[in-house]
């Protein structure tokens, strides 16, 4: 008999979904936009610690959107973290803009800031300043903000943070999400909370947050009739999904723990191993741990990082390697590239483990088992 499937992050309805889903059918209001995508962001942006927020049909829609409000356009240079998932970059590309790919920094696997920083300071004194920096928060931890927000401030550089993974984390006290002149998030059904697909746009000023919705609704003018000045798109979230977000975000903390409590148990069951080293929590915040990551060297451990997957792949469990670097990607060859071997490094080494908030103790203890096992260190 096949051993149950063990999914990497799958979706877990813990609270009032059903709840929430069924009030927008008995009220009719399904089709798009409605109360609770109204509710959802307000209360998403209260956790963001931001005033304003639009929902938006994907964590992609809403940093395409940042890219189009700030006028990033033909040939503008972007500096972006180059170890992230391929949608931050594409959400640039869409405009047309050269991305510049950013290496990481050990302490937290996010953007170097002091890369970041140098780069700002050359390019500045040149005259040729990039369009704008994006930030990524990866695998549930804030990047460094304290210096680049420092230096895109003395610059006049605006910043988009990418929090689609961090939801619930915070850097200084400050919630993931808080940072730059926009930041998104992604509701996809992997991420700590879903609305099976969507996503949000949040802001301090209210005119991105009201012209990300215009954009977001095919930009249709105010008229009795369809009116359009601008090209626009379908990016609005519907009151379905909202519904679903809504069940969901109530519970964030609870997910928060679980997936802390996940990490706990990973680091009891595996941290002895030689060669084996956990994505480390930087001071500065608390990292969500919405995906549990570990580096294998297999000098040390005796078997590679794809050994131990195809292991794991072996016994019915999903694991992942960490993003590969966008600077190696096909698609992004010829981009200019600022470092690079941190990101690659963790590539060539990196694991990420099942990490759901609804993940068993004895789940985790049959994954470890399987690490465990494919163990071959010698001394």
């Amino acid at each position: 008999m096949t051993k149950a499937r063990v999914y990497l992050s799958p979706p877990h309805l813990l609270g009032r979904e059903r709840e929430f889903v069924t009030e927008a059918f008995d009220t009719n209001w399904i089709a798009p936009l409605g109360p609770h995508v109204d509710a959802f962001e307000r209360e998403l942006a209260a956790a963001a610690g931001r005033p304003h927020a639009a929902a938006l049909s994907s964590g992609t829609a809403a940093l395409h959107l940042a890219a189009r409000m700030l006028g990033i356009g033909d040939g503008d240079e972007v500096l972006v973290s180059s170890l992230t998932f391929s949608a931050t970059v594409n959400a640039l590309v869409y405009e047309r803009a050269r991305p510049v790919f950013v290496d990481a920094t050990r302490t937290s696997w996010n953007l170097d800031p002091a890369l970041v920083v140098g780069e700002l300071d050359r390019l500045g004194r040149s005259g040729r300043l990039p369009k704008a920096v994006v930030t990524v928060d990866l695998y549930g931890q804030c990047a460094d903000y304290a210096p680049i927000v420092e230096a895109c401030g003395r610059w006049g550089v605006p910043l988009i943070e990418d929090a689609a993974e961090a939801l619930g984390a915070s850097y200084q006290g400050r919630p993931a999400g808080s940072f730059g002149v926009m930041a998104a998030f992604s509701f996809n059904g992997n991420k700590i909370i879903t609305t099976s697909g969507g996503g949000m746009l949040v802001a301090d000023d209210e005119r991105w947050t009201k012209q990300a919705r215009f954009l977001a609704t095919q930009a249709r003018d105010p008229a009795p009739h369809y009116e359009h000045s601008q090209i626009g798109f379908n990016y609005r979230m519907s009151n379905v999904a909202a519904a679903i977000g809504r069940g969901q975000l109530e519970t964030l903390e609870q997910r928060v723990a679980a997936r802390r409590r996940n990490f706990e148990w990973y680091v009891e069951l595996l941290g002895d191993l030689p060669g084996i080293d956990f994505m480390p929590e930087a001071p500065y915040g608390r990292c969500t741990r919405w995906l549990t990551c570990l580096t294998i060297d297999p000098a040390r451990f005796g078997a590679t990082r794809e050994d131990v997957r195809l292991a794991l792949e072996a016994e019915n469990i999903e694991a992942r390697p960490v993003w590969k670097p966008m600077h190696l990607q096909p698609v992004f060859a010829g981009c200019r590239v600022i470092g690079g071997a941190v990101s690659e490094e963790l590539f060539e080494k990196g694991l990420c483990l099942p990490s759901g908030s609804n993940l068993s103790q004895a789940d985790v203890e049959r994954v470890a088992g399987i690490v465990r096992a494919c163990c071959r260190a010698v001394g």
